[in-house]
């Protein structure tokens, strides 16, 4: 299947990954922003934090644009991402600047190949498959942080520990944001398809982001 992604979509996808990646290695290196006192970080410790951001970030985003891409394409369309080159440096700046990332790098464009129009049952599903994704990936990334040893292993520094609190969180972040019900996010469609189903996934999103930050540490 990975023939039908195109030379322009993997361009926009790699695009889209480096420049969420930095923002979220920014946020690591300055919370706060940095208009505001940083603290003092070697080369090394930021390089280590943009490639547990490239890694993390890299396997979630994709992942949930290709659920998108790949569900659409079993219901019968063409669907491609295509990265907001606006939306992108936005995201760079705020987490400069005010150490939050606003991650909105594009969208999966789904095209009708023969003419007919997406159900509210299709784009609900197609809209659904990429958080669902993501919580799935949070389930492993929880796994490989508890299996070398969670929070002890954390405080120790552990590398995998590190990957593992990391990729959960930023999953989860990716789930929640994508769920909330307004503009062209993926949670005003699957609200539209299934009540139920929405409200499953954004108290599993908003849970998991939740307790990635109250629980593991």
């Amino acid at each position: 299947m990975l023939e039908r992604i195109t030379r322009r979509e993997e361009a926009d996808l790699f695009i889209a990954w480096m420049a969420i990646a930095l923002s979220f290695a920014i946020i690591n290196i300055a919370p706060y922003g940095i208009l505001q006192p940083v603290m003092a970080i070697n080369p090394v410790t930021a390089l280590v934090y943009f490639g547990i951001a490239l890694l993390t970030v890299g396997i979630g985003f994709i992942l949930h644009e290709m659920a998108h891409k790949f569900v659409a394409i079993r219901f019968g369309y063409w669907a491609e991402f295509v990265k907001d080159n606006t939306m992108l440096l936005i995201a760079v700046v705020m987490a400069a600047l005010v150490g939050f990332v606003f991650a909105a790098p594009g969208a999966t464009v789904i095209y009708s190949q023969d003419g007919r129009g997406l159900t509210r049952e299709q784009d609900g599903i197609i809209s659904a498959a990429g958080p669902v994704v993501n919580l799935v990936l949070c389930l492993l990334f929880a796994a490989l942080f508890f299996v070398v040893g969670g929070r002890a292993a954390y405080i120790n520094h552990s590398l995998i520990a590190m990957i593992g609190l990391a990729g959960v969180q930023i999953n989860a972040m990716i789930a929640a944001f994508n769920l909330l019900p307004i503009s062209i996010l993926d949670g005003r469609k699957v609200l539209a398809w299934n009540v139920v189903a929405f409200i499953v996934l954004i108290a599993a999103a908003f849970g998991t982001l939740v307790a990635s930050y109250y629980l593991f540490l």
